[in-house]
């Protein structure tokens, strides 16, 4: 049987980012931190070995497949910072236009630098993720 790679853990968030090498790799991570603490609500948890997530929730598929996975997340990848965000199509069109300089994937956002984007579209960004999962996968 498959068995998730990513659950949650009881790491330190914070021992985590303190070992991260590239100094502003590692502060964009604080500021990672407390805008999707500040958005969410949620403490940041640690999921696996190097995603910081907020929130959790509960999927099963089709397929039997089932797991728990965060609402959002992010992790200081060394080459680029992954936002862990879904949305539907026609919403994550409108937020990534404007979101600043990013490539993209089915679920993630790829940054270089916090810098790089628009703060308050990543916030509602965010902010519409969790509705959508919560609404997707109630009973949280």
């Amino acid at each position: 049987m498959y068995e998730l790679k990513t659950k949650e853990t009881d790491r330190s968030v914070i021992e985590f980012i303190e070992q991260i090498e590239q100094l502003k790799k590692r502060q964009d991570a604080y500021q990672l931190l407390d805008l999707f603490t500040e958005v969410t609500g949620y403490e940041a948890k640690m999921w696996g070995p190097s995603i910081i997530g907020f929130g959790s929730y509960h999927y099963k598929y089709a397929s039997g497949h089932e797991g728990d996975a965060p609402l959002v997340g992010f992790s200081p990848r060394k080459a680029k910072i992954s936002l862990y965000l879904t949305t539907n199509e026609e919403i994550r069109e409108r937020l990534l236009k404007d979101f600043g300089k990013h490539t993209s994937g089915k679920s993630c956002v790829y940054i270089n630098k916090v810098s790089d984007i628009n703060i308050d579209i990543l916030k509602e960004f965010i902010t519409e993720t969790v509705t959508l999962v919560q609404k997707t996968y109630p009973n949280q």
